[in-house]
C-alpha cells in the first residue's frame, strides 16, 4: 500500500539537513546514509549519497530520472552470484535443436 498524498513523501530529517548544508559549501562531499527508506526529492538532484546496504556504502549520484524512488532501490543488498554448476551441465546435456532447410 502506498503512502498518503496528504502527508507526503518521506525523507530524513536529518538527510534534508545534511543535503541544505552540502548546498551552501564549496565541497562537494558525498553524504553517508543508512536510511534506505527515504524517498529521493527533486532537491537531491546532482548530490552524491553513500549508501549503505548492509555491509558497505555504495557510491550514487542521484539524476532526474531517480526523484521519486527510494534511496534503498540503488543499493542492492543481495548479491548473485549465478546459478550452479548443476544447472549448467544439465542446460548443456540437453540436445540441441537443428534447423532443417
Amino acid at each position: 500500500m502506498a503512502r498518503a498524498i496528504w502527508k507526503g513523501p518521506f525523507v530524513e530529517e536529518s538527510l534534508i539537513k545534511k543535503v541544505e548544508q552540502q548546498k551552501n559549501q564549496s565541497q562537494k562531499k558525498p553524504i553517508k546514509t543508512w536510511s534506505r527508506k527515504s524517498t529521493i526529492i527533486p532537491e537531491f538532484v546532482g548530490i552524491s549519497f553513500l549508501i549503505y546496504n548492509g555491509k558497505k556504502f555504495i557510491p550514487l549520484t542521484v539524476s532526474e530520472d531517480m526523484v521519486g524512488h527510494k534511496l534503498g532501490e540503488f543499493a542492492p543488498t543481495r548479491t548473485f552470484f549465478g546459478h550452479t554448476p548443476a544447472d549448467k551441465k544439465a542446460k548443456e546435456a540437453e540436445p540441441e535443436k537443428k534447423d532443417s532447410k
